[in-house]
């Protein structure tokens, strides 16, 4: 039972490596905040080292003495190829171990736009950035000691997804929460996809875990009104915050659960078990259909290696 699950609960993480996307704000800033009160080494990949810094010099203040996580800023933006390519390369030179990678950056429901490769920006930054950035960094995570997971946030916008091979990049016809659907189908299609290649691979010490937040209060959710320059829809938006969504601290926990907790599976999926799956303690959850599509996933991986160039080497990992 998770039914009382709290940071409180999380094990000690003194010695153990995490790497955090999207670390200074939102989910990912209250997750490396509790990462860093159980003794973790965090590294913050953000697309703004002055953010990121900002975002660390505050986690720094409120730690308790005894605290013996530390915080490490680092340039990482989701939306460029090279830039993950830089982070990857930089923090194996820096870093033998890392233990924890948490896919956790996004941008939701956003006016179409693109990326510095040529990406539809939600599909570009939510999977493919990650799909880049999980490569990279795989034969780390498997060569460190001890059980390393690689845990991808999904959404339960998910359900609303639909895997548009012939127009990934939805250029003939886009929709910001059709395309966010998608985006989250992805994720979770990696995420499974991921896990099943590491059986076959007969890699036992990492694991691939999938999480959603449910409804929690960020800025994720005005980024799109914004950029549309919708007054009404951000009203809306903050009422709807106001009256439904739980904490951001509260939504960080599936992820946090996720990246620590004892009971966790490969290619399970967890969420809060409250009301419609939006609020409450984490859980084991079931995904869709659709995430669990095996011949959606492989053509997925297959796009995801020819648009990202990053391929993955299975044949050539070690669990020794």
């Amino acid at each position: 039972m998770t039914a009382s699950w709290t940071v409180d609960q999380m094990p000690d993480c003194a010695g153990r490596t995490v790497v955090v996307t999207g670390a200074n704000s939102g989910l990912g800033f209250e997750a490396t905040q509790a990462f860093a009160r159980k003794g973790a080494r965090v590294v913050m990949a953000c697309r703004s080292v002055e953010r990121g810094g900002a975002a660390a010099d505050e986690i720094r203040a409120a730690l308790p003495a005894h605290a013996s996580g530390a915080l490490e800023v680092r340039q990482c933006d989701l939306a460029s190829l090279d830039s993950v390519a830089d982070f990857a390369r930089t923090l194996r030179e820096d870093h033998d171990a890392l233990h924890v990678l948490c896919n956790n950056a996004g941008v939701m429901a956003i006016p179409r736009g693109e990326t510095a490769d040529g990406f539809e920006k939600q599909f570009g930054i939510n999977h493919l950035g990650h799909f880049a950035l999980t490569g990279h960094l795989l034969s780390l995570l498997v060569e460190t000691d001890g059980e390393t997971r690689v845990v991808t946030q999904s959404s339960g916008a998910h359900s609303m997804g639909e895997m548009d091979f012939a127009d990934l990049q939805r250029e003939e016809a886009y929709s910001r929460w059709g395309a966010y659907g998608q985006s989250k189908l992805a994720n979770l299609l990696f995420a499974y996809e991921l896990q099943r290649r590491l059986t076959d691979a007969s890699v036992e010490e990492t694991i691939s875990v999938a999480c959603h937040p449910g409804y929690a209060a960020t800025d994720l959710q005005y980024r799109g009104p914004r950029e549309s320059g919708s007054l009404l829809r951000t009203g809306l938006m903050r009422v709807a915050n106001t009256l439904f969504a739980q904490s951001a601290s509260r939504g960080a926990l599936p992820m946090l659960y996720a990246a620590t907790a004892p009971a966790v599976e490969g290619g399970a999926y967890y969420g809060p078990e409250g009301f419609m799956q939006m609020r409450g303690a984490p859980g084991r959850q079931e995904s869709s259909a659709a995430s669990r599509e095996e011949a959606d996933a492989t053509e997925l991986w297959r796009h995801s290696e020819t648009l990202t160039g990053v391929e993955y080497d299975f044949a050539g990992l070690s669990a020794d």
